[in-house]
């Protein structure tokens, strides 16, 4: 089953250009979803102008060699380690579906466009990724969803309580979840039930990148540009438009040993 593309076998049933255009189509929500969504939250209108204010209370110009070497330790540790979470097990769940999903949608491209067709040749190897990131993409987002969520695990609530937030991590979840029982089911002849999770499949894809406006999609993009303008504020020393830090406290004892906290 691992070894086996998927959409090679749909495409004796749909068009292999049926699947590409809907690839595409879903690219093309990700954009729109994500542009409008900046529009009306107005987010880039203030990131740009925060940057711009920071520019102008910097006490020191940064070098091209300086700037290449901050945006390269950006993007491969704070972004691609998620750096933020600090260590523990939500940083590992989130690393865990963060790469997961990158896998999976790269690997979903490369399949169809690249191996799936009457005169493609077939690729083990994007098979075996394909279900690869799907599986980690399960297992890093159910870890999240059931035990590591702020409001489960700090707040008390059920974990069957879903709120609008809650869009983007269960459409990708769905996605991974029924791609993956659609390949089973069709890799074990079941035609009914083959068909039945690829049709949940597409519709789960559809709410997924349909939904890009009104979820938390498109944190994707505004994470790593706001980690990014958080060091070179850092470097040049406009530090973001905050105050500089205060002198630290006198520490009287050893003080009060308080639990970590789990909420963050």
């Amino acid at each position: 089953m691992l070894e086996t593309n998927p959409f090679s076998v749909l495409s004796e049933t749909i068009p292999t250009v049926v699947m590409q255009s809907f690839i595409v189509a879903m690219i093309i929500l990700i954009a729109v979803g994500t542009i409008v969504q900046m529009i009306h939250h107005k987010n880039l209108t203030y990131f740009l102008r925060n940057a711009k204010k920071a520019k102008l209370q910097a006490t020191r110009e940064i070098g091209i060699g300086e700037r290449a070497s901050i945006l390269t330790k950006t993007a491969v540790y704070d972004i691609g380690t998620t750096s933020e979470l600090g260590f523990g097990k939500r940083r590992l769940a989130h690393v865990l579906g963060m790469y997961g999903t990158i896998i999976f949608w790269l690997s979903s491209a490369v399949l169809v466009f690249c191996y799936t067709g009457a005169d493609k040749s077939s690729s083990s190897v994007w098979s075996i990724l394909w279900h690869t990131g799907a599986i980690l993409t399960c297992v890093g987002g159910y870890w999240f969803w059931f035990f590591l969520r702020v409001d489960v695990s700090a707040e008390a609530h059920p974990w069957y309580r879903i709120i609008k937030a809650d869009l983007f991590v269960l459409a990708l979840l769905a996605c991974s979840t029924f791609g993956l029982l659609w390949s089973y089911f069709q890799f074990d002849g079941k035609i009914g039930l083959s068909f039945l999770f690829f049709a949940l499949f597409v519709f789960s894809n559809l709410v997924l990148f349909g939904g890009v406006y009104w979820s938390k999609f498109a944190h994707m993009f505004y994470k790593p540009g706001a980690a990014i303008q958080k060091n070179l504020a850092e470097a040049d020393g406009s530090r973001d438009n905050l105050p500089p830090p205060a002198d630290a406290p006198e520490q009287f004892g050893l003080g009060i040993k308080r639990e970590e906290p789990k909420h963050y």
